[in-house]
C-alpha cells in the first residue's frame, strides 16, 4: 500500500519498511511507496522529482539530502507521470527556516548526484485557468544548440561547443562568447543552415505538453536569442502562439556575403537593458535607434 506520512521523520522512516532490501533498488516498486493522490496534510512547498526509472532507493536518497531544508508531509504521482517515458512524483511539504533562493545550489547538487531534475515550488500555475508559457528555443524546444550544429558541419563543432558550454556556466561573458563562436564560422556556407533546418529534432515529449497545455486555453511562445532563421520555422509547429528571435528587428545582423560567412561580428553590444522581467526576455524593438548608434556602427 503507498505511504503517505505526516511528518519528516514519520516519512523518510516509514517509506522503505514495507519492501524488501532487494525490491527498494527495482523502479517497479516505486508504487508502492508513492501513492496516486495526496493526503489532506498542510502544506506550503512541492518538490518535483523527474526522472528515468527512478527507484524507492533513490526517492528516499532525494529526501535524506534535503533533510535540513525541507519536511516532506505526503508523495503522490503528478498527472504528467509515464506520459512522455518519465517518472513524475510530486512531494508536498514545508520549508525549514530558509529561503527558495538559498538552497539552489542544493537542490542542484542533489540532481546531478542522482541524476534526476528537481525543482521546489512555493507557488505553482494551474491548469484550471488560463496561463503563459514562454520558451527557448535551443535545448529547449529543439534538442540541438543551432550553433554549434552549423559549426559541426563546418568542422570546428568541439571549439564552437566548448565556448557555448562556458557561457551557459557563466564562465565567459555574452559578449565575448558570441564573438569567438561566431569567429569559429568563418568560410561556411550559409546553405548549411537549410541543412540543419530540415533535419531539426523536436525536444522528445514537447509536443505532447504544448497540446495538453493548449486544450487548457494556454498562450505558448518561443523566444530566442538565437538563429532568426530556425526561429521562423518553428512557426510551424501548430499549437504555437508567437515565436520569435532575439533581434526584433534587423538593424544588426550576423549574416554571410556571397553566401558565405566571413567569421567577422560588426557589431554594438551597448548592454543596455532591453528586458521584460516578467517574461525574463530581451525586446530590442523597445529601444529607440539613435544617430549615435549608427555613426558608432558604421
Amino acid at each position: 500500500m503507498p505511504i503517505t506520512a505526516v511528518s519528516v521523520c514519520v516519512m523518510k522512516d516509514t517509506l522503505l519498511n514495507n519492501i524488501d532490501n532487494d525490491d527498494i533498488h527495482l523502479a517497479s516498486f516505486l508504487s508502492h511507496v508513492v501513492s496516486n493522490s495526496h493526503n489532506d496534510s498542510a502544506y506550503s512547498h512541492t518538490l518535483t522529482v523527474i526522472g528515468q526509472a527512478v527507484t524507492p532507493y533513490l526517492l528516499h536518497s532525494v529526501l535524506i539530502k534535503l533533510n535540513d531544508v525541507f519536511t516532506p508531509s505526503s508523495a503522490a504521482f503528478h498527472h504528467l507521470h509515464k506520459q512522455m517515458g518519465d517518472d513524475v512524483i510530486e512531494i508536498r511539504g514545508a520549508l525549514q527556516n530558509t529561503e527558495l533562493e538559498q538552497i539552489k545550489p542544493l537542490l542542484g547538487d542533489v540532481s546531478k548526484a542522482y541524476n534526476v531534475d528537481v525543482g521546489l515550488q512555493g507557488s505553482r500555475p494551474s491548469l484550471s485557468e488560463p496561463g503563459l508559457l514562454v520558451m527557448d528555443m535551443d535545448s529547449t524546444v529543439i534538442a540541438i544548440e543551432c550553433i554549434d550544429e552549423i559549426a559541426k558541419l563546418a568542422g570546428v563543432g568541439e571549439q564552437v561547443a566548448e565556448v557555448t558550454a562556458k557561457a551557459m556556466r557563466g564562465e565567459i561573458a555574452f559578449n565575448d562568447s558570441l564573438t569567438h563562436r561566431v569567429a569559429c564560422l568563418e568560410g561556411v556556407p550559409v546553405s548549411h543552415l537549410n541543412q540543419i533546418r530540415d533535419s531539426i529534432p523536436i525536444m522528445p515529449g514537447i509536443q505532447a505538453l504544448l497540446t495538453h497545455l493548449k486544450q487548457h486555453n494556454w498562450k505558448l511562445a518561443i523566444a530566442s536569442g538565437g538563429f532568426t532563421f530556425f526561429a521562423d520555422h518553428l512557426k510551424a509547429i501548430p499549437v504555437v502562439d508567437v515565436v520569435t528571435s532575439g533581434l526584433t528587428q534587423s538593424n544588426v545582423v550576423v549574416r554571410g556575403f556571397n553566401n558565405i560567412f566571413s567569421g567577422s561580428l560588426l557589431s554594438l553590444i551597448d548592454n543596455r537593458i532591453a528586458r521584460v522581467p516578467s517574461l525574463r526576455s530581451n525586446t530590442y524593438s523597445l529601444l529607440p535607434t539613435s544617430n549615435l548608434d549608427i555613426e558608432r556602427i558604421e
